[in-house]
């Protein structure tokens, strides 16, 4: 369990390093931070399509081989951006990534039941998706710690070089993990199209809509609003405050799975709503943050949580659902709340997207409990 979850950990770094390499990596091959910004979109939308497409594919292969497989596919991605002789080279290393992210996310997300006892699925699901903000609070600042040591191209091999120590780590303590069934795309059609899955698809894309559009921007906001000179300390306290939301979630989802969203989307909708308002005061901004961070820290292990429930055991075709929808409405929530801000301000898409979480907690509670459904 601790080797998926530092898998997981390894490939958030790697998916969200060039944040704070883009203007080194512009200079290097002569393009705007613009262009250089496609080290980033590309790995999420190439996720979204090989999430169900590397699972289909790898059949009844043991997972425990798929997933290092895909860990020295990371390496090899990692190596190749360090020494990358053309921004087209760099760009394909992060399509390797984009597969990577796909594949393993959607095999590894969902093996938290098969590595520990049932009671204990709540919070082994936490433990692994405590990775996602881990990546953000410890492993793209080490990253870039590193890119002004060393230049970007050490922060790619440093990363290397952790993702290999990573793979000798799931090779030598993940057991065999023969698949309970292949997965094919018609499981995947049956599970989006019954109501359980349709509700567990709309929620995801809803609440991580409200989430990555508005939070990408949270930056300017601080910047502009705030008015603080260095937004690393607020970011800190986000992150440590979403690590806390993912074992608060990983306790309770296994008995109050709905409560659980519904109670993260109100306080996600209220910290955005309230940021606009009363985040001029440094100690205010810092305080909503806390809450933004706790919210959505329960919002992966909710959505992972609920497909779950409506996959009726075939945890492999929910993770696949679960990552496609998650990866591809990374992008989409980034875009559309980077067009609000460009017609308006940050202040503005932190009020939409507060709208949109209150949808989610809405749809949430008026929706059939999940948990219910799955054993009646």
């Amino acid at each position: 369990m601790i080797s998926v979850a530092l898998g997981i950990f390894v490939i958030v770094t790697a998916e969200i390093l060039p944040i704070g390499l883009l203007t080194s990596i512009g200079s290097t091959f002569g393009i705007s931070d613009g262009t250089a910004g496609l080290t980033m979109t590309l790995p999420g939308l190439l996720a979204a399509v090989s999430a169900p497409t590397v699972t289909v594919a790898v059949g009844r292969l043991d997972r425990r081989m798929v997933l290092c497989g895909l860990m020295l596919l990371l390496a090899t991605a990692n190596f190749l951006a360090a020494i990358a002789t053309s921004y087209p080279v760099l760009v394909a290393s992060r399509g390797l990534v984009g597969v990577v992210i796909g594949g393993f996310w959607s095999i590894g997300a969902g093996l938290a039941a098969r590595l520990v006892r049932p009671e204990r699925v709540g919070v082994a699901t936490a433990v692994i998706f405590s990775a996602v903000p881990l990546g953000s609070v410890l492993g793209v600042p080490a990253g870039t710690l590193i890119a002004q040591l060393g230049g970007w191209r050490t922060a790619f091999a440093v990363l290397g070089a952790l993702t290999v120590l990573i793979l000798v780590a799931l090779i030598a303590v993940l057991p065999s993990l023969p698949p309970a069934q292949a997965v094919r795309l018609t499981a995947l059609t049956e599970l989006a199209r019954s109501h359980t899955g349709r509700t567990a698809l709309v929620l995801t894309v809803l609440v991580v809509t409200a989430h990555f559009g508005t939070y990408t921007y949270v930056t300017p906001f601080l910047q502009q609003t705030t008015g603080v000179g260095s937004v690393t300390p607020f970011l800190l306290v986000y992150g440590i405050a979403g690590v806390a939301g993912n074992f608060v979630a990983g306790a309770t989802v296994r008995h109050r799975l709905r409560t659980t969203l519904v109670v993260s989307a109100v306080a996600l909708a209220a910290a955005t709503a309230l940021l606009p308002a009363f985040g001029t005061a440094t100690v205010a901004a810092m305080l909503l943050l806390v809450v933004w961070g706790l919210a959505y820290g329960a919002v992966p292990v909710c959505s992972q949580s609920w497909f779950a429930a409506a996959a009726s055991g075939a945890t492999e075709a929910a993770s696949v659902l679960f990552t496609s929808s998650f990866q591809a409405t990374i992008a989409i929530g980034a875009v559309l709340g980077g067009i609000v801000v460009d017609a308006t301000s940050p202040s503005t898409v932190l009020v939409l997207g507060s709208g949109v979480a209150l949808l989610v907690a809405i749809g949430a509670r008026f929706s059939a409990d999940p948990q219910q459904a799955a054993t009646s």
